[in-house]
């Protein structure tokens, strides 16, 4: 499967790998949170280390983090930046909790894997297996597992985040 498509519940894209305490104001400064709009917020993504992450990141790339990764304020604007980059996937040892519902609200997906990103390296390639709980660094060989997500988290994220879910909730009741 090519870097950066998601077919069925595979997510494989390649990395880019970010230490701890990544906090949401280095995601996505509050100056440029004027929109909720995705492809205006995509362009600022990661500013806070500079312009490489926009002026490289491609469709489909994954996020490999250290410790509480969107710590910081409450901004959904964040996830909603990365998933305009085009991030599919974020991977980190933890995450700020607010962040964490926030990414599931916007539908961007996350895992917390630890053995993972203490070995990967910006620009090796992950596969991502939501449902058997696994990542496995492509580019090194190596396969680890994650703690799945409850039912109802992973059909909100499988769904696009909470509103799609709802909309589709809806949709079936008032059949």
């Amino acid at each position: 499967m090519p870097e950066g498509e998601v077919r069925g519940r595979v997510i494989r894209g390649r990395v880019w790998t970010f230490g701890d305490n990544v906090d949401t104001d280095v995601i996505i400064p509050a100056r440029h949170c004027g929109t909720f709009l995705r492809e205006e917020l995509a362009p600022y993504a990661m500013c806070g280390f500079g312009e490489e992450f926009a002026a490289g990141v491609r469709p489909g790339d994954i996020i490999a983090a250290g410790a509480n990764f969107g710590s910081g304020s409450s901004r959904e604007n964040a996830p909603l930046a990365l998933l305009g980059a085009g991030v599919s996937a974020v991977v980190a040892v933890s995450f700020g909790r607010i962040f964490f519902r926030n990414c599931i609200n916007v539908g961007l997906p996350l895992f917390e894997c630890p053995e993972m990103v203490a070995v990967t390296e910006s620009g090796h390639v992950a596969s991502i297996l939501p449902e058997s709980g696994r990542v496995r660094n492509e580019t090194l060989g190596r396969e680890f597992r994650f703690p799945s997500h409850p039912d109802k988290i992973r059909e909100i994220l499988e769904a696009g985040g909470m509103v799609a879910y709802v909309r589709g909730r809806l949709r079936q009741s008032s059949r």
